[in-house]
């Protein structure tokens, strides 16, 4: 067994430079529906957003939608990712019983994808992230949108800006967490 002994310190060594700061991490921002509103800040810092639909055809089966969703995810993990991280809007109250059904089935597919392939999620409430955005917790989607671009986004639409206000206050608070 080879003796263990501890290095003495070189007192003429130049210094080591500080290590440069960490590479960011590919996280997604989503608000889950039927129209997903989307932001991604991918592992060079770059920022981008969109909408996709999930809206069913007319002979589409009704788990079909949740597949597409599925195969969104993995083809935006393998194209931006890996997605180190994934943060969403947790929506506790709709406006029915058909959103309400499409977000659960939004969201249980979202967990499980996300559960297969070790990526931490967490829901953001949304009135924690209207009042970051806007300033109001109950901010119209109007104001959500003008906050966007103040901000020097261009978002398409309420779920848009969404997305993106999620993504900048994951950013922006640690996670919730400064």
């Amino acid at each position: 067994m080879a003796d263990l002994t501890l290095a003495s310190a070189n007192v003429g060594a130049t210094p080591k430079p500080p290590m440069s700061p960490e590479p960011a991490r590919t996280i997604l921002a989503l608000d889950l529906g039927t129209t997903t509103g989307w932001a991604l800040r991918s592992h060079d810092g770059l920022i981008t957003s969109g909408t996709v639909s999930f809206r069913p055809g007319r002979f589409d089966g009704g788990g079909m939608r949740y597949l597409r969703f599925t195969n969104w995810l993995t083809e935006l993990d393998r194209l931006s990712g890996p997605i180190a991280a994934i943060w969403f809007e947790e929506v506790r109250a709709h406006r029915g019983v058909d959103a309400s059904h499409v977000f659960g089935g939004f969201l249980a597919t979202l967990t499980t994808w996300a559960e297969l392939r070790g990526v931490p999620y967490q829901g953001v409430p949304v009135g924690t992230i209207k009042r970051f955005f806007s300033g109001k917790g109950n901010a119209p989607k109007e104001a959500m949108i003008a906050a966007a671009r103040a901000r020097g986004f261009s978002p398409a639409d309420d779920n848009e800006a969404d997305a993106i206000a999620i993504l900048l206050w994951a950013i922006e608070t640690n996670g919730g967490v400064a």
